[in-house]
Parts: structure tokens; C-alpha cells; sequence
């Protein structure tokens, strides 16, 4: 089909090595080339934008999108996870405090309302450019000398080292519009939608940490593992005498 036709050619256009930024052909350059409708034209960016290759920036154009990171829902550190992608971590810390838990916070955590915890607001980057906002509550007793030393550079590595690693997790994923806030923080063009993760960590079965992450849409593709469902184990009874 003619749209499939030309979402192959932009994409060729990006593999082949046009730079991150690039404009991309109008869509009246390439009506004329391809002798099809804007209709079809729009089919085709759409996908592509869809997958995260091409950006649309209202009044101005396409373009080529900077590569999303795959979202690996795993329990490791933010550092960890952007070296191994190949870009620079760093953190911007908006908030280190000791302060009490409130309803919310106690029930994730498992503890009393009122008891001391750590909270924890920080802009990550990925090579200098904004990826997420990551809010962390932690309870006091776990770590007690947290922030005795300056502001952490890893929970995870935290946790670890006063023995209480986190050992598994529960996630929950939904996606939103970013509050103006939100919008600022990350460098984002109002409205946008973001995906928002809200983890509970583990060590045995004591709660260890609860964190809030708000990842940009236009910087994170969700990657979830899934297999078929394991056959059904039946057991026999022993006929043996």
C-alpha cells in the first residue's frame, strides 16, 4: 500500500543516518513525490511517530526523534540502567528531608503513621537531557545515617550496603497528563502524557522503599517480558503397596 510505502522511505531516511533533529520532508513534498492524498501521507507519519522514530512539533514540522529508552521493569538503579544504554546519569535533587509518613506513605511502607522516613524528589537525566521525576519514600530505621554523608547517588546501593537489598517489587503502571509543574520540570510542550510508575520494594517480606516515577512519554517505550503459561503439573497418587 502507498502509505506502507512511504513510512518505509522515512524510515530509511533515519537508518541511513539523518541526525536527531532533522526536519523531515513536508508532507506536501511528499504528496508530489509519491502522487497520493495528505491523507495517506498523515497514515504514514502517524505510525512512525507512533513508534517513537519521527516527532510532530505543532506549527513547525516533522522531525527525527531522539531514540526512546526501553523501560525494563526490574529492580535495578537508574545508573545502571542508563549506562548500560550508553548515555551520562545524573540527578538534579529537588527535595532530601526526614520527615513523618502519613496515611499513604505508612501503608505502602507497612509502618505506623507518623514514623520517621526519608523523602526524596529528584529531575533524572540521561546525557543532560530530562528523562523522569522520581519521588522515593524510605522508612528511617532501614538506613539511619542516610543522608549523614550528603545526598545519595543510589537508594538501591544504599539499601545494599546496610544490608536490606531489595529483593522484589511491585509495580503499578498507568499513563496521565503531566501537571504544568510536571511539564516544566521535564522540558515538555503542554499537554503531555507521561507514565507514571509507582513501585513498593522488598527485602524478604519487609518493605524497604516506595517510590513514584513520572517518565516522559516522548523518552521511554514500556518493555515487559511475557511467556505462554506453564503446563498444568498434575500429581499422581502412589498406587504402590
Amino acid at each position: 500500500m502507498k502509505h506502507d510505502q512511504i513510512r518505509n522511505y522515512l524510515r530509511s531516511l533515519v537508518e541511513n543516518g539523518l541526525p536527531v533533529g532533522s526536519p523531515m520532508p513536508s508532507e506536501r513534498q511528499l504528496c508530489q513525490k509519491f502522487n497520493v492524498s495528505r491523507m495517506t501521507v498523515r497514515q504514514a507519519t502517524d505510525a512512525l511517530v507512533n513508534e517513537g522514530i519521527l516527532e510532530r512539533i505543532q506549527g513547525k514540522g516533522t522531525f527525527v526523534a531522539r531514540p526512546r529508552i526501553d523501560l525494563q521493569l526490574r529492580l535495578t538503579s537508574f545508573s545502571e540502567e542508563m549506562t548500560k544504554r550508553g548515555l551520562t546519569p545524573s540527578s538534579k535533587f529537588l527535595l532530601a528531608e526526614e520527615t513523618k509518613a502519613d496515611e499513604v506513605i505508612a501503608s505502602a511502607l507497612e509502618i505506623k503513621v507518623g514514623q520517621p522516613v526519608y523523602h526524596l524528589k529528584r529531575i533524572r537525566l540521561g546525557s543532560g537531557l530530562p528523562v523522569s521525576i522520581q519521588e522515593d519514600w524510605m522508612p528511617v530505621r532501614i538506613v539511619p545515617n542516610l543522608l549523614d554523608d550528603g545526598l545519595p547517588s543510589s537508594l538501591y546501593t544504599s539499601l545494599k550496603q546496610a544490608g536490606h537489598t531489595a529483593q522484589w517489587g511491585e509495580d503499578t503502571i498507568t499513563a496521565n497528563i503531566v501537571s504544568p509543574v510536571e511539564a516544566e520540570l521535564l522540558g515538555l510542550d503542554e499537554p503531555a502524557a507521561g507514565l507514571y510508575v509507582t513501585r513498593r520494594s522488598f527485602h524478604s517480606d519487609t518493605a524497604v522503599l516506595y517510590t513514584k516515577t513520572l517518565y516522559r512519554h516522548d523518552r521511554y517505550s514500556l518493555w515487559v517480558p511475557v511467556s505462554s503459561p506453564s503446563p498444568t503439573v498434575r500429581l499422581m497418587k502412589n498406587t504402590f503397596s
